[in-house]
């Protein structure tokens, strides 16, 4: 008989599809890691079994304790599965601008959620960021996750979404595409697929109201980029030590507009019903396509599912008020 043993056995493993209507113009062929067969739909739910396996092995993490995070929904629900299975109690903190539909999945895992406002400078104490720590200190026997500076989140990808991919395409991938946020993803994932192939070319989709793409060009963190936006789960106000400037090649900006466009564009012509990083990313492998040849063979991630956003990109309500359709 074949089976997992806990729910925590069905992650990774996930499948490479090949995107067609909307990549018709590119000459290569672009293959989709598809991240939402994960039990909890999202990517995330690899570094997060990580981080918490690794906190377990070293002590930070004690039987019966209460893991504290700040996440934009998708860390969360990773982790609250994980907490589940093990035992841990799970404290998500997250902002006001993600959707309803993310708070109210946490609260179905049995996750204590707060939410906090958007837009406000990261040292706030009002702040996400500084919420999840002041909570992560005063909760007893608690743990802080912070999975922008915790290694484990890089490890995590770097131990098998890397390796997936090579596998997958026979060692035959020659660019590798994604949403950057805590920066986990791409490090982990193009440390390893340089590490096998040195020419395998690493882009980072960033949005506008972020600092990645400048400082990665200037090294000038410029608070003049910072500005709120729209688009859920990429970019930051903050450097994340989790992102590995040296590894990533570029980086290229898809706006607000174009990422919702096209999270429902994937659904609609794809059949692809995907969260509205995916929009973003399949955007930036549009607009990178003067790097592509016809032998190339581009991977894009797509991080989780459409059900997260039914109230937002997917209500064409939503969208004519945010002015992004007719």
């Amino acid at each position: 008989m074949e089976y997992a043993e806990n729910i925590l056995g069905t992650i990774g493993k996930t499948p490479l599809v090949k995107l067609n209507k909307l990549t018709a113009e590119l000459p290569c062929l672009v293959l989709a890691k598809y991240e939402t067969f994960n039990p909890g739909n999202s990517v995330k739910d690899r570094m997060a079994l990580q981080m918490v396996e690794d906190a377990e092995a070293d002590g930070r993490l004690k039987p019966g304790g209460t893991i504290v995070e700040g996440t934009s929904g998708n860390t969360g629900m990773g982790l609250a599965l994980a907490a589940i299975v093990k035992g841990y109690k799970m404290i998500c903190v997250t902002t006001d601008k993600q959707s309803k539909e993310k708070v109210d999945i946490l609260k179905a895992v049995g996750s204590e959620v707060h939410v906090c406002p958007t837009d406000v400078a990261p040292e706030d104490p009002r702040s996400y960021y500084s919420t999840a720590k002041r909570l992560g200190e005063e909760t007893p026997n608690a743990w802080y996750v912070n999975q922008y500076d915790n290694p484990s989140n890089t490890k995590g990808h770097y131990l098998s979404t890397g390796p997936e991919i090579w596998e997958q395409t026979d060692g035959k991938v020659t660019h590798f595409v994604v949403g950057v946020g805590t920066g986990g993803t791409i490090s982990g994932v193009g440390k390893y697929l340089k590490e096998q192939n040195p020419n395998v070319k690493v882009w980072g989709v960033d949005t506008y109201g972020s600092v990645f793409k400048k400082y990665h060009e200037t090294g000038i963190f410029d608070e003049k980029e910072i500005y709120p936006y729209v688009t859920e789960g990429i970019g930051e106000d903050i450097l994340p030590k989790n992102v590995n400037f040296d590894i990533i090649d570029g980086f290229t900006k898809v706006t607000d507009k174009d990422a919702a466009v096209y999270t429902q564009r994937l659904s609609k012509e794809e059949g692809m019903f995907l969260g509205n990083s995916a929009g973003a990313a399949i955007k930036g492998v549009l607009q990178l396509k003067e790097h592509f040849g016809e032998d190339d063979v581009v991977v894009v991630l797509f991080h989780d599912h459409g059900s997260r956003y039914v109230g937002k990109m997917y209500n064409d309500d939503w969208m004519r008020k945010m002015g992004y359709i007719e």
